[in-house]
């Protein structure tokens, strides 16, 4: 059986079988359609990039370290200001429990009421501390101000307790006091504290 002349221009290749069409190259595209190139898109709409999270639009704001350390230390402070409250009205009653059994209760009651009233005050400043630090996480501009004025007015105290205290135990104090006074006064006053209170909520 003969498969014609192997010369013949009209014949099918060499190498392939008779009656079969030849294969394209496989780096080709195929008959009819237009091959797409790889790694390429297809035809019709080009391929839209990635579309990236958008970072800070909807996301809840952290709030700064310098505002989380003034939180903590009116936290700290309220302690203080509780403790000092709690032992000036139990030495309040305790002296004038002492006068009274002398015979002396009349002479010591006007003291026993200044140290009462001293002490009632520290507890409203302790409660006040309490206040400020949680109204940090949602309050807005007035805190940021009442802030300010009571750092204000803590900073004075504590100078004339440092100017009166004669090197005592109020020279201490007010040695401490005008420390965590200095430092919450100056986390209030800088721009991220402004950007924090003033911050838009959802």
């Amino acid at each position: 059986m003969s498969f014609g002349d192997p010369n013949n221009p009209y014949g099918p290749p060499q190498g392939q079988q008779p009656g079969y069409p030849p294969h394209p190259p496989q780096d080709q595209p195929g008959y009819g359609y237009p091959g797409a190139p790889q790694g390429q898109p297809g035809y019709g709409y080009p391929a839209a990039p990635p579309m990236a999270q958008p970072f800070g639009y909807g996301a809840p704001m952290e709030m700064p370290g310098l505002i989380k350390t003034a939180r903590v230390l009116l936290f700290i402070l309220a302690g203080f200001q509780f403790i000092a409250g709690l032992f000036l009205g139990i030495a309040a009653g305790a002296a004038q429990d002492v006068s009274n059994g002398i015979g002396s209760g009349d002479d010591t009651s006007v003291a026993t009421g200044a140290l009462i009233a001293f002490a009632l005050l520290m507890l409203a400043l302790g409660t006040l501390s309490i206040f400020l630090g949680v109204k940090f996480k949602n309050g807005g501009s007035g805190i940021r101000i009442t802030t300010i004025v009571y750092a204000s007015l803590m900073l004075l105290g504590s100078l004339v307790n440092i100017v009166n205290g004669g090197g005592g135990s109020s020279t201490f104090g007010g040695i401490v006091s005008l420390a965590i006074a200095g430092v919450i006064l100056a986390s209030m006053v800088n721009g991220a504290a402004s950007a924090w209170f003033n911050r838009p909520r959802y």
